[in-house]
């Protein structure tokens, strides 16, 4: 069966609200539920989603955004692309509230949503990451036929006994990488697919080459966390001589476990002034065109690595661990470079080998990875033929899309 054809088939058997919304061409009710309000990896992705769903002029899009974060950047962006967002207690997983109070309040949130998604007849629900599962199964109970879950985090074997019975809930499941889908145990599921993540080019009037230096300069932008890896790159910066600049982005997380980066350059540096701890930043735009690389050191399982896929739009090779989803977008010694999880002295040795020069070539071969593979049009049109497949609505599936089905 074709995409087209597979399609099709939904459309003419389509039950419930989203089939009586196309036969009476009403504009489709959407929701999108996302699990925070920041502007990190998965909410670039939940802006690229919700611009796809908004652009289809049928579809009505609201967004809920969770209630116990403060309010953030991403609320007014997604305002701007024209969703209604609104802000709500949400049963949202967290490691850490899972206690016997945090299971009180995610199951007072739940009742609270369930009632809430009774009042407002959406034809699908959206749950943009795995923590956002609980609403899948509330959505179901109150009618809606479609639900769409994201899988954005890869799941370990504990996370795997509770997100596993929510996502038997969701009607199509979308993971951003093999990598991620194979941690679900998911990966023969006929309901899932893998979109690997794109995101924009974001350049302005800024600097397409590095600065010329005679040491390589290095940027890290992620959050504070511990499994980020930030001690595995400072004590191999140290083995390797701090080998030229370190530039340090990110912060803490609004919630869940943060570390302390300025103490941990302290601990582990024993020349300080070769590493630069920025913090958070608006755009970090202008920090990737000033370095020569980006690193990406996570210590676990990363779902995706979308900074390396932003790396590579600027024409910036990326040094990784061998995480997961970075393995599936960097070319070893081609468009970056991939070392072992936690390994120190390899990381180090990298560091040692590498030039400018060499960096740079890196870097041209990547920016043609970006432009052939990781644009947010190319992941924008297969979320959108999820989307329509589940909405019965004429089928926006390009050929490209078709091809890699």
């Amino acid at each position: 069966m074709t995409p087209d054809e597979a399609v099709n088939e939904t459309a003419s058997a389509l039950p419930g609200d989203a089939g009586a919304a196309r036969r009476s061409g009403r504009r489709g009710r959407v929701l999108v539920v996302h699990s925070s309000d920041e502007l990190y990896g998965s909410d670039r992705i939940v802006l690229e989603v919700v611009a796809e769903l908004v652009a289809a002029d049928e579809l009505d899009v609201t967004v809920w955004l969770p209630s116990d974060v403060a309010p953030g950047p991403l609320g007014p962006m997604l305002r701007e692309l024209g969703a209604r967002v609104e802000r709500h207690p949400l049963p949202i997983l967290r490691r850490m509230k899972l206690s016997p109070g945090g299971f009180l309040r995610l199951g007072r949130d739940a009742v609270r949503t369930l009632a809430r998604l009774r009042g407002r007849h959406f034809d699908l629900v959206y749950c943009a990451t795995s923590a956002c599962l609980p609403v899948a199964p509330l959505a179901r109970l109150t009618g809606v036929r479609r639900v769409v879950g994201h899988l954005q985090e890869p799941w370990s074997a504990k996370d795997r006994v509770g997100l596993r019975p929510l996502a038997s809930a969701c009607t199509a499941l979308v993971a951003v990488s093999h990598s991620v889908l194979g941690a679900s145990g998911l990966a023969e599921d006929p309901r899932a697919v893998v979109v690997h993540n794109g995101v924009p080019h974001r350049s302005r009037e800024l600097p397409t080459a590095p600065p010329e230096h005679r040491r390589p300069h290095y940027v890290i932008a992620s959050r504070w966390n511990p499994h980020k890896g930030h001690g595995t790159l400072l004590r191999a910066w140290d083995a390797a001589g701090c080998p030229g600049e370190l530039v340090i982005l990110g912060a803490v997380p609004a919630v869940g476990l943060g570390i302390d980066v300025a103490a941990l350059v302290k601990k582990h540096v024993s020349r300080p002034e070769t590493v630069l701890v920025v913090g958070e930043v608006d755009d970090a735009t202008p920090y990737l065109q000033a370095a020569d690389a980006v690193v990406l050191p996570t210590d676990t399982l990363e779902g995706f690595g979308l900074v390396t896929v932003e790396a590579f739009s600027e024409g910036r090779p990326v040094i990784a661990s061998r995480s997961g989803g970075p393995e599936e977008v960097i070319d070893d010694g081609v468009t970056g470079w991939l070392f072992d999880r936690e390994d120190v002295d390899g990381l180090a040795s990298l560091f040692r080998d590498l030039d400018v020069a060499t960096l740079g070539a890196a870097g041209r071969r990547a920016e043609a990875a970006y432009h052939r593979d990781f644009t947010p049009a190319r992941m924008r049109s297969r979320i959108a033929a999820v989307v329509d497949g589940e909405l019965g609505r004429p089928t926006r599936i390009t050929t490209e899309l078709a091809e890699a089905s």
